[in-house]
């Protein structure tokens, strides 16, 4: 009985991993191969607009939980808010029901981030306004956190 047991969850873990694929993110350093997917498509690299800014939010997970460090951001126009995976399994998730007669923001939620150094940039291109983001996976842990477009 116990092999049966096993021999689920290896297949259990097999379709969950098949199912996390999806589009690839840079790391540091790392430049994208020929018909891979623009910058804009899959989330980063992106250079602010003349003036702009990068803004680094970390995303970890530690004896202290899982959170974004920081998870009030303050940006304008122009700016590129950088994600970057320190430790864990995250993404960011800009949502349509908690940002209700809100325009602009990522509609779609980020692929999960895996390795440390790994990046999801969010050009900031959207009205001004406050704007809540999640990790789907910790949202219920308090992995929550607002960009404050000015």
């Amino acid at each position: 009985m116990s092999q049966r047991i096993m021999s689920c969850v290896l297949a259990a873990a097999a379709v969950l991993i098949a199912s996390c694929g999806g589009e690839k993110k840079t790391t540091p350093g790392e430049t994208p191969t020929a018909g891979a997917p623009s910058a804009a498509a899959t989330g980063g690299p992106l250079t602010p607009d003349p003036g702009g800014k990068i803004i680094i939010v970390e995303l970890i997970s530690d004896s202290a939980g899982n959170y974004y460090k920081p998870s009030e951001i303050t940006a304008k126009r122009g700016d590129v808010v950088r994600y970057t995976l320190k430790v864990g399994v995250h993404n960011v998730h800009f949502l349509a029901d908690s940002n209700v007669g809100r325009t602009g923001y990522p509609q779609a939620p980020s692929d999960l981030l895996q390795l440390p150094g790994q990046t999801y940039d969010v050009a900031v291109r959207f009205p001004a306004g406050k704007y809540y983001f999640q990790c789907d996976p910790h949202a219920a842990l308090g992995m929550r956190g607002h960009l404050t477009v000015q």
